[in-house]
Parts: structure tokens; sequence; C-alpha cells
């Protein structure tokens, strides 16, 4: 008989608002989060939002601290990476930072509240005959999460 030295994997189920802990690898089974960094004044800028399918962590960001919060209900895994996934992760990262950055360089506000419901659309929204369709509700994004994300204010 062999013992196994492996340790299942954590798994947690957190709430909207909850904070992953810190400098650990997560998988996403359900939910999205959102990560996050806060600038001199204590704004927030929003780095990445991640839903199914996608890990997220904290560990190889330069920024301090980066937060990663649940925007919705979540149940994530932790994992241990290869060097590979590292690599493959960084690179869907800052993909993901670079299209949120271009998108909080559009002027207009109505233009860029329109352009990150597009991308949002289209990183989380099921495709139909009919259609893209993405519930808003189901990823807790609210008016002002909205604005957050793409660095308005709710009113505006």
């Amino acid at each position: 008989m062999t013992a196994s030295l492996t340790r299942p994997a954590l798994r947690l189920t957190l709430l909207p608002g909850d904070v992953l802990p810190e400098g650990l690898n997560w998988r996403i089974q359900d939910g999205y989060i959102r990560t996050a960094a806060w600038d001199e004044e204590g704004e927030s800028i929003t780095l990445g939002l991640w839903g199914p399918g996608d890990w997220v962590t904290n560990a190889y960001s330069a920024l301090h601290p980066v937060e990663v919060q649940c925007l919705s209900t979540v149940v994530v895994e932790q994992l241990d990476p290869t060097d590979d996934e590292i690599l493959t992760f960084l690179k869907h990262q800052i993909r993901n930072t670079e299209e949120i950055f271009e998108i909080n360089r559009i002027r207009s506000a109505e233009q860029r509240l329109l352009s990150l419901l597009r991308w949002i659309g289209g990183r989380f929204g099921q495709v139909s005959s009919r259609g893209t369709h993405l519930s808003l509700k189901d990823m807790n994004l609210t008016h002002r999460g909205l604005a957050d994300i793409c660095g308005l204010t709710r009113v505006t």
C-alpha cells in the first residue's frame, strides 16, 4: 500500500465583497472576481475582471496591495500552477489590464461605458443567434461597480 502525499486542493465559497487570501493561486469554478489596486487618493483602480475557468492571484503583481475581491458569490479552488501555466496566466493578465486601460482612456463617459459593456459582453457573455446575452445581475455589477471599473462616478 502506498500513501498519497498530495493534499486535496483548498476549496472556498465566498460572498460578494469578500477578499481572497493573499499570495495564493485560485481557479474560479463559479462567480466573478475583480482585481484592484488604489491610487494615492484612495481611488480604486481595476486591474482585471475574471470569471469561471480563469485563475487569479496577486502573487505576481508589482503593485501592493492588490486585492482579489469577489463581485458575486464565488467558488474557487486553490491550484499549484506549472511554469507554463504561470506564463499563460501572466500573458492573459497583461492583456486583460491593457483592455481595461484602453477603455479608461476614452474621453466620452458614454462611449467609455458602452465600450466597457461591449468588452464585458465579449469576455463573459453567451453568444446566440440573437446576439450576446450578459447578465450584469449575475455578475453583481451595479451602476457603482461599472463606474469604478471604467474610472467614472456613479452619477456620471
